[in-house]
């Protein structure tokens, strides 16, 4: 009532009025859309079998919880949505956050698609399990040091068109000539363990890593033994060593200061 008054009391507000059969109808102007220069990243939806090859290839469910950053129009947070996951998309640009969030009510699914302004590099990143990114190049690579740090491991980050420097991804996809790829953030661990259960007494595990590459051995009654068949994935470690009484295959789970063997009866405790 009081801003129809005043759109008829001040002319300087009849801008932010509307007149609708004799009456005067207020309106909320739309967001300021940002100038595509002024965007680190120009606005490029991702084509529709492109978002569901990136989900599929991160195998996405309900039990996840998928940030994507640089979400645009949200279709990729809303196909998540769409298969049960709870989803986050952040954007800078105020009209392409309010499009999402209108695109999600009319899916249905605005319970479990939300949408932010705020900018990528300020989001936080630790709840997620899954992060999905159409970025440039040089945006992800300034990204990488958090997504290593931030991402627990396991988590999955899935990219379309764009590597993140020389990380190499786990999974690469071709979809109507556009490229996916995927990672798994690894678990750290680099440095020195005391593995137990390999013998008699306990042997000296040496890891070296670079993201999920690792290379080591394992030392003890004087011999020094080079690891091989050496996989990490997210906190699952594997490799095989020849022993005196033949190969041995080693399994485990990674933990902040333990590697807890899976299938025999062994453990490695961190000393660096």
């Amino acid at each position: 009532m009081i801003r129809n008054l005043l759109c008829l009391l001040l002319p300087g507000l009849l801008a932010g009025c509307t007149f609708q059969g004799g009456g005067i109808v207020p309106f909320t102007p739309a967001p300021v859309r940002i100038a595509e220069d002024d965007l680190e990243v120009p606005y490029v939806p991702t084509p529709r079998p492109v978002v569901e090859a990136m989900l599929d290839l991160a195998a996405v469910g309900a039990q996840d919880y998928l940030i994507d950053l640089g979400s645009g129009d949200g279709r990729i947070a809303i196909a998540a949505a769409q298969r049960g996951a709870r989803a986050l998309g952040v954007d800078i640009d105020p009209a392409r956050v309010e499009e999402a969030g209108n695109a999600a009510r009319f899916a249905q699914v605005e319970t479990r698609a939300r949408f932010r302004r705020q900018d990528l590099f300020l989001t936080p990143l630790g709840e997620a399990s899954v992060v999905t990114l159409y970025l440039l190049p040089d945006i992800n690579l300034r990204l990488r040091p958090r997504l290593l740090t931030e991402l627990r491991p396991g988590t999955r980050i899935v990219s379309h068109a764009f590597t993140i420097g020389d990380w190499r991804p786990d999974a690469h996809r071709v979809i109507n000539a556009a490229n996916i790829y995927l990672w798994v953030v690894p678990a750290v661990v680099a440095g020195q363990w005391t593995l137990t259960g390999a013998g008699a007494e306990p042997m000296l595990l040496e890891l070296e890593q670079r993201f999920q590459d690792v290379t080591g051995s394992l030392s003890g009654g004087g011999r020094s033994m080079a690891l091989r068949d050496v996989a990490l994935s997210g906190e699952r470690l594997r490799f095989t060593v020849d022993l005196l009484d033949g190969p041995r295959t080693f399994s485990g789970v990674v933990r902040e200061a333990a590697i807890e063997g899976e299938s025999a009866a062994w453990r490695a405790q961190r000393l660096n």
